[in-house]
């Protein structure tokens, strides 16, 4: 039985097959640096691209560009005995690695909607972050506007298409739905497939542009106002940092500006007044709650010009940088990141 003093020892479980798979390298690392190294061990194991497990056994600073394949890595692979919590070298050695809880680190399909997590849960570990179930419901953004709907958060106006669907049907419900608007694959992450279609004639396009990425498709209104996040923390008891927001100078926070800031900028604490602060902390709350999340996530909001509270989307395993949004508005709220991530795994084991 471990001791009380002992420090726990957590599978960081990075990489992936998802077209996030860079940006999870960049959150590994930086959790990995960040761990404190007085209570926690890290177990550091990557996914290739190609969905191969590997035992890390480098430093984390070789994670970002992809160099940390190759030597120092073991083929392994998860024991799924339930309660056994440990990981299986496939060298030929027979050695297994017992840890404590998993902290996936994972970006985007395969690894962010619940198909890990559920892995996790069947074996019976005890896992940082949201469960199966809320991990796949907020990955889908039809389901998850449904259900914030119902918790009383108000939801953009769209239509769901599945792949095969008449063309002519498509463009009834964007004209229906008004120009500009947003066509975006239903389940995918940052911002991938997303196109803003300001006219007619840019629908075809869009349209095989978000399948590319998932076999439903989703038709959304353009929300007039501008973004605002919420770092919510906890299960029973819920912290939120500091709202954050989003200035755009063209265009919308796609993928490119959302690791490179090249034309917008992001305020924390966002410009707004503290009773609409609180007023976002509040849906954000709603939403979290209402899709069964845990542990953490960021939830995506819009502000309109007339006040009114939109909401947009969780990131169940958002960017973990130092330098990224969840841990910026934690730090605004006066968590630094070696703290914060101290807390989520005290949370992670505490509620397993």
């Amino acid at each position: 039985m471990q001791k009380a003093n002992e420090r726990k020892t957590i599978l960081v479980l990075f990489g992936g097959c998802s077209t996030e798979h860079e940006v999870s390298l960049q959150s590994a690392a930086a959790v990995l640096q960040h761990l404190d190294p007085a209570r926690y061990q890290a177990l550091a194991v990557g996914i290739t691209r190609d969905g191969r497990w590997l035992r890390y056994l480098g430093p984390a600073a070789a994670l970002p560009g992809g160099a940390w394949q190759g030597a120092g890595c073991v083929p392994c692979t998860l024991r799924l005995d339930r309660g056994a919590a440990a990981l299986l070298w496939l060298d030929g050695s027979g050695r297994a690695e017992a840890f404590d809880a998993a902290f996936p680190v994972l970006h985007g399909k395969n690894g962010e909607d619940g198909t890990v997590q559920g892995l996790f849960e069947l074996a019976g570990v005890p896992l940082v972050g949201c469960g199966a179930l809320a991990s796949a419901l907020c990955m889908d953004k039809d389901r998850a506007h449904k259900l914030a709907a119902l918790a009383g958060v108000a939801v953009p106006r769209g239509a769901v298409f599945a792949r095969g669907a008449d063309p002519a049907d498509v463009a009834a419900a964007s004209a229906a739905l008004g120009w500009p608007l947003f066509v975006k694959p239903v389940r995918a992450g940052s911002s991938f497939g997303i196109t803003r279609v300001a006219a007619p004639e840019g629908l075809p396009a869009a349209v095989q542009a978000a399948f590319a990425h998932d076999e439903e498709i989703l038709l959304e209104e353009a929300v007039p106002g501008f973004e605002v996040g919420c770092a919510v923390l906890g299960s029973a008891d819920l912290t939120v940092g500091e709202v954050d927001e989003i200035e755009l100078a063209q265009g919308f926070f796609d993928y490119e500006e959302k690791y490179t800031l090249k034309t917008s900028a992001i305020h924390c604490p966002a410009r707004i007044p503290p009773q609409k602060a609180a007023e976002l902390k509040a849906a954000a709350c709603a939403v979290y709650r209402a899709l069964g999340c845990r542990v953490f996530a960021r939830v995506d909001l819009f502000l309109r010009p007339d006040g009114g509270v939109v909401f947009n989307e969780v990131n169940t395993i958002p960017g973990f940088t130092a330098h990224s949004r969840y841990p910026g508005m934690m730090k605004a709220a006066g968590l630094e990141f070696g703290p914060l991530l101290t807390r989520m795994i005290e949370l992670g084991v505490g509620e397993a």
